[in-house]
């Protein structure tokens, strides 16, 4: 699985942060990770200290909030997923079709007035 960053990837300056390269089992890992960390525990997740996201340039950490914000970054390096619990209860119902199936379909992380999107692709598209 890997992380990277496209900024203004169209017209109106919106970007996405992107996580690509997986498979159905890291699909399940992520998943489970979410639901245990996040959702059971309360507790944040640093994707740089996840075995099966391959290191780069970027990093992403998620954590509960008070409101739904999005992806958060003062340097376009170091991203923030800004999330209430029903909002990370929503994504975990959201990544469910990529931990049934291989597929090659993508899926947004949220919906959230914000400018930077939160792709999930296996194939990066």
């Amino acid at each position: 699985m890997k992380l990277d960053y496209i900024n203004h990837y169209n017209a109106y300056g919106e970007n996405i942060l992107r996580l690509y390269n997986f498979d159905m089992s890291q699909a399940i890992m992520f998943r489970d990770l979410i639901r245990d960390k996040i959702v059971d525990r309360k507790q944040r997740l640093d994707l740089s200290k996840v075995d099966f996201v391959e290191e780069s340039e970027y990093n992403l950490i998620l954590g509960l909030f008070k409101t739904d914000e999005g992806i958060l970054s003062d340097d376009n390096k170091n991203f923030v997923c800004a999330l209430t619990l029903d909002g990370f209860v929503n994504m975990l119902k959201l990544l469910e079709p990529f931990c049934n199936k291989e597929t090659k379909g993508h899926q947004y992380l949220y919906e959230i007035d914000n400018p930077t999107d939160f792709l999930f692709s296996p194939a990066g598209t």
